[in-house]
């Protein structure tokens, strides 16, 4: 289908989504872990080259579509994400009851999913999802008790300092690597939407199964025994994504953000002033010399971007 699409495109964009790396990633990252978690009773040795034939794939496709394009078309390979294993789940509500930030009610030692046991009367804190913590915030929750302000910031600020002390014995090092202010990192009419906090977890861990679907266990960290076995969100620090592209950029570290600025400038659309990331070409990217052999072995494709 992409090849086809790139056949019909003799001048605009050709964009497509190839999502095989990280689905085989999430499902197949065990086999490079020797001593993961999910190894037990299960096969480590039929499937122990999943990832890198699944590349060696990907490479041989990067060369079929250089091949196709034109010497003044533009290819970009681009992923928002890196991957690194995922060995240990954080339940950080049970680490919030702990230290005193959420509570069940009388007589509950768990919570089952969606927060059904919690006393939200006394709750300061609560996860849900797969990064993000939520303060209840007194006049946006329908129960909140945290005074927005002054109270708001000095909860977030003990949590995150407290977060990134969490040692995990058995891995032998802490699990959180960052906690982030989200108002220190979005700006807009929809910061209102997003987490109060995201937690950056360290290389090996992410949050638990349980605590993504707002349960309460009895244990804060535990073994990642599923075959999902590998995964991005953590850190975005410890896992960045990849850019290739068969023009010089302006830049040694361009951003996701700066894609879409980049191809409206190469149709000449005006960027909107919204737009926070910046073109990553300096002038005109045709003048330049392709950086990948084999670029521009066909004239019948001219003046587009893949």
């Amino acid at each position: 289908m992409f090849f086809d699409a790139l056949e019909k495109t003799s001048k605009g964009l050709t964009a497509c989504v190839f999502d095989a790396t990280d689905r085989i990633q999430h499902m197949f990252m065990r086999y490079m872990d020797p001593t993961h978690p999910s190894n037990r009773d299960k096969d480590t040795e039929i499937h122990k080259n999943a990832i890198e034939d699944l590349y060696t794939r990907c490479d041989d496709l990067l060369g079929r579509t250089l091949e196709k394009m034109g010497d003044r078309s533009i290819l970009m390979v681009i992923s928002d994400h890196g991957f690194k294993t995922f060995r240990r789940g954080v339940n950080i509500n049970s680490w919030l009851r702990e230290h005193g930030y959420l509570h069940l009610k009388e007589g509950k030692e768990t919570s089952g999913d969606w927060f059904e046991s919690v006393d939200w009367s006394r709750t300061k804190a609560y996860a849900l999802g797969l990064t993000g913590m939520y303060l209840n915030i007194k006049g946006r929750e329908s129960q909140g008790i945290v005074n927005p302000g002054e109270e708001e910031a000095a909860v977030k600020a003990e949590i995150s300092q407290k977060l990134k002390e969490l040692y995990d014995e058995q891995e032998g090092k802490n699990a959180v690597r960052e906690v982030y202010d989200v108002t220190t990192l979005y700006k807009g009419p929809y910061l209102s939407n997003s987490p109060d906090l995201l937690i950056g977890y360290e290389v090996g861990f992410r949050v638990s199964w349980g605590c993504a679907t707002g349960k309460v266990d009895s244990t804060v960290i535990e073994d990642n025994v599923k075959s999902w076995s590998g995964d991005h969100c953590i850190d975005p620090v410890v896992v960045p994504g990849i850019f290739f592209c068969n023009r010089p950029i302006a830049t040694e570290k361009p951003r996701l953000l700066d894609i879409g600025p980049t191809t409206l400038s190469l149709f000449g659309v005006p960027i909107p002033p919204h737009m926070d990331g910046v073109p990553l070409f300096k002038g005109s990217p045709w003048n330049g010399e392709a950086h990948q052999a084999g670029a521009g072995r066909s004239a019948d494709k001219t003046d587009s971007t893949v």
